[in-house]
C-alpha cells in the first residue's frame, strides 16, 4: 500500500493522557513510513515534543468549538496540500471538520476519549453521523456514550488507548532508586495516583479512605496538576495526612513513580479508558480502580485489578487495606494486568488498528450518505 498523507489536528496546550496517545500514534506511523502533518498550538507542550522528534508541524489555535478564524486558517492548509485523512483528536477540534467542506477530499475521523454523553444534542449527532466518515472511541463505555447520544452504531470504531510496556516495565534496581529518591523507607506501603488534579479524578475519595485505614506507614505518591491542587493540600492536612501525602506536580517521568509504588489507585468519578491504569499494569502494579466508563474494561471486569464503586472512600479504604495485607493476591492481579495488557492495550496495536481504520475510509470511499 502506498503511504497515506495524513493530517492530525489537537490544539491543546495542556500535554495530557490525550496528547500522549498521539504522540505514541505518530511515532508508530513514522515507523510505517506514513506522511504525517500535526496542526498545533505553537504555544503548547505538544507542539515542542512533536517538532523535538522531527514531526512537521504547522500552527493552530483553536479558542472554541465555533472558533472561525482557526477554521479558515484550516481550511487553508488543506487547500494547499492534499490529504488523504484528516484525524481530529479533542472535542475542540472535531468541530473544526465542519470548516472543510466537501471538496478536500480528505476522509475524516475523531477519536472520542471522555465516556460523558456528547453534548449538543441535534447538532453532535449531525457532527458524528454527517460530518465526519468515522468516530473512534476508546473504549466500550466511550461508546456506549456515544451511542446514548444518538450517533450511528456503524459510524463508531472502538480503539483502545495503548502503552509502550518496555517503557514502564520495573527492576529491582529501579524500584530501590525510586524509592530512595522520594523518601521512602523500606517498610513503606506507597500507593500512587497518577492524573490531573480535577474533580473527575476522585482524589478527596482517595486521601479519605487513607485517612479511615489510621496506618502511618501508607505513604501517597500523588502526580499531576490542576485545579483542586490547593483544595487537596489543604483536605490532606485537615484529615491528619499532611506527613503521609506527597504532592509531586507535574511528571515527566511516571515510570519512576510507578516502580516506587506498592499499589496504584484510579478513583476516577468519569473515565474513557484509564491510561494512568495501563501504564501501572505495564509496570506490574496492582491496580484498584472506579468501576466507571472504561475502567472495567482495562482491568477485565475485576480480573486483573480491583473494582470499586466510584467516590466510596469505605469500599476504597477494604481494598486497599486487603491488598497490602495480601501480598500473593496483589502479584496475582499484577502478573495478569501486564499479561493484560500486553495482549490487548499496546501502543503498536493502537496505531495498526488506526491504520488499519484509515484504509478501510479511503477504500471504501467513507461511509453512506456523506
Amino acid at each position: 500500500m502506498r503511504p497515506l498523507a495524513i493530517l492530525h489536528v489537537d490544539p491543546e496546550r495542556r500535554f495530557g493522557g490525550g496528547e500522549a496517545q498521539v504522540m505514541g500514534l505518530l511515532r508508530h506511523l513514522v515507523a510505517t513510513g506514513q506522511r504525517q502533518t500535526l496542526a498545533a498550538d505553537p504555544d503548547g507542550k505538544l507542539w515542542r515534543v512533536a517538532a523535538a522528534q522531527g514531526i512537521s508541524v504547522i500552527p493552530l489555535r483553536v479558542r472554541n468549538h465555533v472558533d472561525l478564524l482557526a477554521g479558515w486558517r484550516l481550511a487553508r492548509v488543506m487547500a494547499g496540500r492534499r490529504y488523504d485523512i484528516v484525524h481530529f483528536h479533542t472535542a475542540r477540534a472535531h468541530a473544526m471538520s465542519l470548516f472543510l467542506g466537501p471538496a478536500s477530499g480528505a476522509r475524516r475521523v475523531v477519536t472520542r476519549r471522555m465516556d460523558y454523553r456528547p453534548r449538543g444534542g441535534p447538532y453532535a449527532r449531525w457532527l458524528y453521523n454527517r460530518a465526519v466518515d468515522a468516530v473512534v472511541a476508546i473504549s466500550d463505555g466511550v461508546r456506549d456514550a456515544l451511542l446514548s447520544a444518538g450517533v450511528d452504531r456503524g459510524r463508531i470504531h472502538v480503539i483502545p488507548s495503548g502503552v509502550d510496556i518496555q517503557r514502564y516495565q520495573a527492576t529491582d534496581r529501579l524500584r530501590s532508586a525510586a524509592r530512595a529518591q522520594y523518601g521512602l523507607g523500606a517498610d513503606a506501603s506507597v500507593l500512587a495516583v497518577v492524573g490531573a488534579l480535577e474533580p473527575r479524578k476522585g482524589h478527596a475519595a482517595l486521601f479519605d479512605a487513607v485517612a479511615r485505614l489510621r496506618q502511618p506507614h501508607v505513604r501517597i505518591l500523588c502526580a499531576g496538576t490542576g485545579s483542586l491542587q490547593e483544595q487537596l493540600r489543604a483536605k490532606c492536612a485537615a484529615l491528619g495526612l499532611g506527613g503521609q501525602v506527597l504532592f509531586l506536580g507535574w511528571v515527566d517521568d511516571v515510570a519512576t513513580v510507578l516502580a516506587a509504588a506498592d499499589l496504584v489507585v484510579m478513583p476516577s468519578l468519569q473515565e474513557g479508558l484509564g491510561v494512568a491504569a495501563l501504564e501501572a499494569m505495564a509496570a506490574g502494579c496492582p491496580v484498584i480502580a472506579s468501576r466507571v466508563g472504561g475502567l472495567p474494561e482495562a482491568l477485565d471486569e475485576g480480573r486483573a485489578g480491583v473494582l470499586v464503586p466510584p467516590g466510596d472512600d469505605a469500599a476504597l479504604a477494604v481494598a486497599i487495606d486487603g491488598l497490602l495485607r495480601d501480598p500473593a493476591r496483589a502479584r496475582a492481579l499484577a502478573a495478569a494486568g501486564h499479561e493484560r495488557v500486553r495482549s490487548r492495550f499496546t501502543m503498536a496495536g493502537m496505531a495498526e488498528a488506526t491504520l488499519a481504520l484509515y484504509h478501510t475510509l479511503i477504500t471504501k470511499g467513507g461511509d453512506d450518505g456523506n
